[in-house]
């Protein structure tokens, strides 16, 4: 392995360790989860910037995670309030499956139309890696609030 995979990894795992450290602060405030997840995956842009890579080279990566958690979580919030944890689970692992599918057909799409426009959408670990990362969190996180707004009783 070189060098560049160590350092890629580097940063994505100091990225999850305050993802999953404030996410865990906040876990059993249900008013306020949605509210931090959506802002990690704000975090997790801002780390794109800090690690130099441009947003838009990413934005197929971004677009899946926002389609894949943010489906994902909707049937896990499903799954959740019609057969509590077993719900979830269920409804987050099939969930999973389905919107891999479906986010994937999205990520091509936009990186076809990036590359019909000349933008540059090559893909590297540390970008692809961030870019999931941060619309994964978008996508779960603006589920999270409106599950909230719908149901202040979650």
């Amino acid at each position: 392995m070189n060098k560049r995979f160590f350092v890629a990894m580097n940063k994505i795992i100091a990225l999850c360790v305050i993802i999953f450290a404030v996410s865990g602060l906040f876990i059993f405030n249900e008013k306020l989860i949605g509210w931090v997840v959506f802002g990690l995956g704000l975090l997790s842009l801002g780390a794109l910037r800090l690690f130099k890579i441009e947003i838009r080279s990413v934005w197929p990566d971004i677009m899946f995670g926002l389609i894949d958690n943010g489906i994902l979580a909707i049937l896990a919030v499903l799954g959740g309030s019609i057969a509590g944890v077993s719900g979830a689970i269920i409804g987050g692992a099939v969930g999973n499956a389905i919107t891999d599918g479906i986010a994937g057909v999205f990520e091509g799409h936009m990186a076809e139309r990036l590359r019909e426009q000349n933008i540059s959408e090559s893909r590297t670990m540390l970008g692809s890696a961030t870019g999931k990362m941060a619309g994964c969190l978008l996508g779960a996180g603006f589920v999270l609030i409106i599950a909230v707004l719908i149901n202040p009783k979650l």
